[in-house]
C-alpha cells in the first residue's frame, strides 16, 4: 500500500481503537496521580499506566507504519525502552523516598532486608 491511498475500514477502526485505548490509559493514570493522597501511593498510578499505553500506542503505530510503508520496528525499540526504565526508575524513587522518611521519622512500613537491621543495631536471630 503506498502513502497517501485510504486504510480499509476495519483498519482505521482497530488503529483508531488503540489510539485511543492508550490515550485512555493515560488519562486515568493521570488522574489516579492527581485522587491518591501520599508519594507512595501516587507513584504507582503513573509508572504502571505508562507502560500500558506506550504498548497500546506502540500497537497501533506498529500496524498503521507497517501497512502503509514498511515494517516500523523503532516503535517496538522505543516500547521497550519504556517498558525497562518506567520501573526501574519508579523502583529508586520510591527506595529514595522510602530512606528519606525513615531517616526523618515519619511512620513507614518496616524493611524486610535483613542488611537493615544489622546497620540499625538489631541482632540476628
Amino acid at each position: 500500500m503506498t502513502p497517501g491511498t485510504a486504510l480499509p475500514l476495519w483498519l482505521d477502526i482497530a488503529i483508531s481503537v488503540l489510539v485511543l485505548a492508550g490515550a485512555f490509559v493515560a488519562f486515568m493514570g493521570s488522574f489516579g496521580l492527581l485522587r491518591l493522597k501520599s508519594y507512595f501511593e501516587r507513584v504507582h498510578a503513573p509508572s504502571i499506566i505508562a507502560t500500558l499505553g506506550c504498548w497500546l500506542t506502540m500497537h497501533a503505530t506498529l500496524i498503521y507504519f507497517s501497512v502503509t510503508d514498511k515494517l516500523a520496528l523503532h516503535a517496538l525499540l522505543i516500547a521497550l525502552f519504556i517498558a525497562v526504565t518506567v520501573p526501574v526508575t519508579t523502583i529508586f524513587l520510591m527506595r529514595a523516598a522510602l530512606f528519606r522518611a525513615r531517616r526523618m521519622g515519619e511512620k513507614v512500613p518496616p524493611s524486610l532486608s535483613r542488611t537493615t537491621h544489622i546497620y540499625e543495631g538489631e541482632q540476628d536471630s
